[in-house]
């Protein structure tokens, strides 16, 4: 089981930035795909942005050109920088690690809440 916890979430107004990060137990980003994904209350989770063990990164239209996802494979952490926030980012952002058949672990969550 990988042990994730996600941390820098906060307040901010519209236009501000953040910078999440994860932490994650062993050397789980050598081999899984990292993600970042946000659940805002009454909606479903969605998968905001992603980066495979190979370094492939992908994101959710709504945030590119905003958000950056990066990662410190030697420290085993994983950001999340936000720039130009929107009150619509508002939501709880929780890290992912999927390792192919060897399932998906997930952090508590963070709370980040954009006003205008």
């Amino acid at each position: 089981q990988v042990h994730l916890v996600e941390s820098g979430g906060g307040l901010v107004q519209a236009g501000g930035s953040l910078r999440l990060s994860c932490a994650a137990s062993g050397s789980v980003l050598s081999f899984a795909t990292m993600a970042w994904y946000r659940q805002a209350p009454g909606k479903q989770r969605e998968l905001v942005a992603r980066i495979s063990f190979g370094g492939r990164i992908d994101y959710v239209d709504s945030v590119k050109g905003r958000f950056t996802i990066s990662r410190d494979i030697a420290k085993n952490l994983v950001y999340l920088q936000m720039n130009s926030l929107k009150p619509e980012d508002t939501a709880v952002y929780y890290c992912n690690a999927n390792r192919g058949t060897r399932g998906d672990s997930w952090g508590q969550g963070t709370q980040v809440t954009v006003f205008s």
